[in-house]
């Protein structure tokens, strides 16, 4: 498989989700629909246990003092917590939503637009849309866009169904937006050593793990004001290995 295999696997899920939708959206059980979902999000686990390996990987505890493997993740999530919360960008994601659907929702476009903004910002902004496309183009593989592809492909199907061939074309925004996060982390991987690409993969799979509880329904976490944290990680990694 090559770099960007995840983005693309994304784009297929999201045309075929939406042309099934389109078709037989309606003969689909709302039910069936939630408990894919509900199967998708205790998978979301497992993909964060897979992440969370590296914590206990040679290469990362050897680089870092005794003890600060875990004390890089958690300086890490509480720094970005403090920033993410001190920047607002959890609620600056959904107020930038809310004012694209209002603005598109009020207009005289029709379902088209409606439903392709409505698509492309909940499939484009959203951490597993950075974390997937980062860890991807690192070269830590494609499981989580393909956990993400599952999830947009349900969800287009049921947008679908109401929006119509609107949802189809947010492909072309969503593969642009995970196309450029997925450089940015080739870009990462050529110039970072393992150990702290190894924090940014453990941090991510604290997120990972939010996410699944986010899914589930169990709690909803402001997954987006803890972002900066995956790239505080491999600085605070860094400050460790070297003068610690």
């Amino acid at each position: 498989m090559f770099v960007g295999f995840g983005t693309f696997l994304n784009v297929i899920g999201i045309i075929g989700g939406s042309v099934i939708g389109v078709l037989f959206g309606r003969h689909i059980p709302e039910k069936t629909r939630s408990l894919i979902t509900d199967a998708l999000g205790l998978v979301t686990f497992v993909a964060a246990a897979d992440a969370l390996r590296v914590v206990w990987n040679p290469l990362f505890v050897s680089a870092l003092p005794k003890g600060w493997t875990l004390l890089t993740i958690i300086i890490a999530l509480v720094l970005g917590a403090l920033i993410g919360n001190l920047l607002k960008i959890e609620d600056r994601l959904e107020s930038f939503g809310v004012l694209i659907r209002d603005r598109f929702s009020s207009s005289n476009r029709g379902n088209f637009i409606e439903g392709f903004m409505a698509a492309s910002l909940l499939f484009a902004i959203g951490p597993l849309a950075i974390l997937g496309s980062i860890s991807d183009g690192m070269g830590n593989g494609h499981q989580q866009l393909i956990l993400k592809s599952i999830l947009d492909a349900i969800t287009s199907i049921a947008f679908a169904t109401t929006f119509g061939w609107g949802v189809l074309a947010s492909f072309i925004p969503v593969g642009i937006y995970q196309g450029l996060w997925t450089i940015a982390g080739w870009g990462l991987g050529n110039v970072m050593n393992g150990y702290q690409v190894a924090a940014m993969t453990a941090v991510g799979g604290i997120l990972l793990m939010a996410i699944g509880l986010r899914i589930l329904n169990i709690k909803v976490i402001a997954i987006g004001n803890l972002l900066p944290a995956i790239f505080l990680a491999p600085l605070i990694a860094t400050a460790a290995h070297r003068f610690l």
